[in-house]
């Protein structure tokens, strides 16, 4: 099945490598030739908490972690939480102990992962907490900040949510223009099958005409039926009768996306929880 594959795709390549080559990036873009701000402090041992300004669903403590890491190693950090729990507002989700330079340094590179991450985690528990009533899963889209799609595929697991493709590279996905290219859904769907016989194949559709040819075609994975009135998806679950793997996708948001999950859709694909987002508020403060 797509989403079991992807996920085994996907937990080998969130590794530490990763985490730590974005985390350089990250500090390199910040940090230059040094903090010119730390540089006037006296340097010594202090202790610092993270805390949570807001409720949300923390995520990218491993990401903060290495970042404090990276710049000292002296460091010590004492984690209070966990990827994917529930925070609320005050709490204190991280005490550090260590160099005054090295942790308000670290500071905002750190706070950075965590709040974006934790965004997109607590987006997507929200969304999926609507649909928990239905077998609708939620999916992410490619629609990612670019350098952290890794990061923020794994906050919406951490969220609840299911990975979409990871890439270009692990599914096939034909939209308009590749069938127009094609000349027909059929001529598309039969030259991806013979190229990439092994690679699951999503096909778009706009309408119900679309989803009946599609029907009639052996070896496609899903179908994903793009800005579909809620009566045409009602008809399309009917139409495939479980034959079928469908996926709703298209201007679906937090107030219409429980009457999509109603209609037996198996998959909502939502490019704002990863696209639109509001930071979580989180600041770090010496004690």
């Amino acid at each position: 099945m797509l989403v079991m594959s992807q996920r085994v795709l996907f937990m080998n390549s969130l590794t530490n490598k990763h985490i730590s080559n974005s985390v350089a990036l990250a500090l390199a873009e910040d940090f230059g030739a040094g903090d010119v701000s730390a540089g006037l402090l006296l340097d010594k041992t202090i202790i610092a908490n993270i805390i949570s300004r807001e409720s949300g669903i923390i995520c990218g403590v491993e990401y903060a972690q290495s970042t404090f890491l990276s710049l000292d190693d002296k460091i010590k950090l004492d984690w209070k939480v966990k990827d994917g729990e529930s925070i609320s507002s005050e709490q204190v989700l991280c005490v550090l102990i260590g160099s005054s330079k090295s942790i308000i340094s670290a500071e905002r590179v750190a706070l950075n992962f965590l709040q974006t991450l934790s965004s997109v985690a607590t987006k997507t528990h929200y969304l999926v907490s609507k649909i928990n009533h239905t077998n609708a899963q939620l999916l992410d889209t490619r629609k990612t900040i670019p350098g952290l799609r890794l990061a923020q595929k794994y906050a919406v697991k951490c969220g609840g949510g299911v990975n979409h493709r990871m890439g270009l590279y692990d599914c096939i996905m034909l939209k308009e223009n590749h069938i127009i290219a094609s000349g027909s859904i059929t001529l598309a769907v039969k030259l991806a099958i013979k190229r990439h016989p092994n690679i699951p194949l999503i096909v778009e559709v706009e309408d119900l005409n679309q989803l009946q040819e599609v029907r009639t075609l052996s070896g496609v994975t899903r179908v994903l039926c793009d800005n579909f009135l809620i009566s045409d998806l009602i008809q399309a679950v009917g139409m495939v009768k479980g034959k079928l793997l469908l996926e709703a996708s298209g201007n679906i948001n937090e107030n219409t996306i429980v009457e999509v999950a109603n209609t037996g859709v198996d998959f909502i694909s939502i490019g704002s929880i990863t696209k639109n987002i509001q930071a979580i508020d989180l600041s770090l403060r010496f004690v």
